[in-house]
């Protein structure tokens, strides 16, 4: 926890020196994810244990959260042009409320989609809104000398992995009760980002008027800069996805077992609290948007490699986890170079008036790429395929994404 505190006072620290609405939608993320992940890493075993879902069925379930939100963001974002932040974000909350308190009682199948459904949507709602207005003033902070964009972004980036750390511990300690608490009390948690958000969050901010829906959509299709980011972003999604799929994976066959996996998820949070800040600073200091981007994903491809190379020797126990700890802390690395820096590109190439609908479509395009890529890659780990070739084939993932980046 020295780590976490000590990344939470430097955020802080960077914190002062932004607008009141910037420090109020950065906490945002924060409070959305300590709520959401006092949740979601629970779910699948509620679903299968005390409901007594099929497997196939608990991962169908998983498969639609997924799906209303990501794929969805598009709509989030669309909506925030449209209507302005405050009610889309409102209006999210409620439904957060709403889905957490259904699927705290839901028994029945179709009640547990429709909870699912709804909580999906709900950050599908308040997500691009609050990305997209954080990316917007980030701009305004740079032109006005406050410092590099990117370094606004980070902070949200610190944000999210810090609520990200400590809602499971939130959620492991209401779990001694019961589901049905856990998720009462994530639902608690967004009706105080609601309440505070009622109250302190604009009616107006300056800067952002209202735009018709019509038109934008296609002007984004034809934006090929802006879907060639798209599609560089989701293979770096793609590739961080492997934490949940080639990870475990690994760790199982190096242990025995996937308690380890605990430890590599609070190594790659704590990393990111710790070191974003310092690592934006960094290469803002030294590296434009595109070789930022281009470093960060050499160092995920990078990472794969370490495994692939490994693999032949067939290490187990502590030793065969090192390469399994090598991988998470260069993936999470590249992630720190990448994600921000995404983020921060997107106001370059969006459309004036839109950048809640080009946020949204960031998102949903590369939430779509990951989806069909991680059918691919289960396949892929399924093959029978000497040790070392599928970690060969997803270091090449990040590589081939280079070639993608926008030129300019």
């Amino acid at each position: 926890m020295t780590s976490l505190s000590l990344g939470l006072r430097k955020a802080q620290d960077r914190s002062h020196r932004l607008s009141p609405l910037l420090r109020l939608l950065i906490l945002t993320q924060l409070a959305f994810n300590i709520g959401f992940y006092a949740v979601l890493p629970f779910l699948s075993e509620h679903l299968g244990q005390a409901i007594g879902m099929a497997g196939w069925l608990v991962g169908f379930v998983l498969g639609l959260r997924t799906f209303s939100q990501q794929g969805l963001f598009v709509v989030g974002g669309a909506l925030a042009d449209r209507y302005g932040i405050r009610p889309v974000v409102l209006a999210g909350c409620v439904l957060r409320i709403a889905g957490f308190a259904w699927l705290g009682y839901a028994r029945e199948t179709w009640a547990v989609i429709g909870a699912v459904l709804l909580i999906g949507f709900a950050a599908a709602l308040f997500s691009p809104a609050v990305e997209s207005e954080v990316a917007r003033q980030a701009v305004l902070w740079e032109e006005s000398g406050g410092g590099s964009r990117t370094r606004v972004l980070a902070l949200l980036t610190v944000a999210g992995q810090a609520g990200a750390f400590v809602g499971p511990l939130l959620g492991a300690l209401l779990l001694s009760v019961d589901f049905r608490t856990v998720c009462l009390a994530g639902a608690g948690i967004f009706v105080l980002v609601l309440a505070g958000h009622a109250w302190l969050l604009p009616q107006h901010i300056p800067g952002r008027g209202g735009v018709r829906f019509r038109g934008g959509l296609g002007a984004l299709l034809r934006n090929r800069r802006f879907l060639a980011l798209c599609c560089a972003y989701g293979a770096y999604l793609l590739a961080y996805n492997q934490l949940y799929l080639a990870l475990p994976d690994e760790v199982e066959r190096a242990t025995g077992s996937q308690s380890a996996l605990a430890w590599l998820f609070a190594l790659s949070s704590l990393l990111v609290v710790a070191a974003q800040l310092p690592v934006t600073r960094w290469a803002g200091e030294r590296l434009a948007l595109r070789r930022s981007m281009v470093a960060g994903l050499l160092l995920i491809a990078a990472g794969f490699a370490v495994v692939a190379a490994a693999r032949p020797a067939d290490w187990t126990g502590t030793a065969g986890l090192l390469p399994a700890a090598g991988f998470v802390v260069l993936l999470t690395l590249g992630q720190m170079l990448v994600a921000p820096v995404a983020r921060a590109w997107v106001p370059d190439l969006a459309e004036e008036g839109r950048l809640g609908l080009y946020t949204g479509a960031l998102s949903s395009v590369s939430g779509l790429i990951v989806l069909l890529g991680s059918s691919a890659t289960g396949t892929l780990l399924d093959t029978g395929l000497p040790a070392a070739v599928p970690w060969l084939v997803l270091a090449a993932v990040p590589i081939a994404a280079i070639a993608l980046l926008p030129r300019r």
